[in-house]
């Protein structure tokens, strides 16, 4: 299965609208990546439009904490997905995603960076232990 993200064919009346062209690869999309919590570290290397590269994170075990008042990031091994504010169900499966808030040994920290586009789990301290 294709995951197109061009303009659909169909009216807002659910009519078909004329075809003025075929897909393009540039419309192209890929499936999510959700990242999962686990005692491993797995990332995934994929090619984008212009020879770039991104780096996706499938498989989380530590973040880059912010602490309050420092310049310099801590890591910090990543113990329980605590809460999921854009898709509740994503806490039962351990999903990471930006905003999810994880239990550290530091106490509670938020993602801030997007692991399935940047590759990398970063966060701020919200609550200490």
């Amino acid at each position: 299965m294709s995951y197109y993200q061009g303009n659909d064919l169909r009216k807002p009346s659910g009519g078909l609208k004329g075809e003025k062209r075929g897909k393009r690869k540039h419309e192209l999309g890929s499936p999510p990546t959700n990242t999962t919590l686990s005692n491993s570290e797995e990332k995934v290397f994929v090619r984008t439009l212009g020879g770039n590269m991104k780096v996706k994170l499938k498989k989380a075990l530590y973040i880059n904490v912010a602490l309050p008042g420092e310049k310099t990031a801590k890591k910090v091994k990543i113990l329980d997905v605590v809460e999921t504010p854009s898709n509740p169900q994503n806490t039962r499966f351990k999903i990471i995603s930006k905003g999810t808030v994880v239990k550290t040994e530091l106490g509670l920290v938020k993602v801030t960076s997007r692991p399935g586009q940047h590759g990398v789990l970063n966060g701020v301290l919200v609550e200490k232990k």
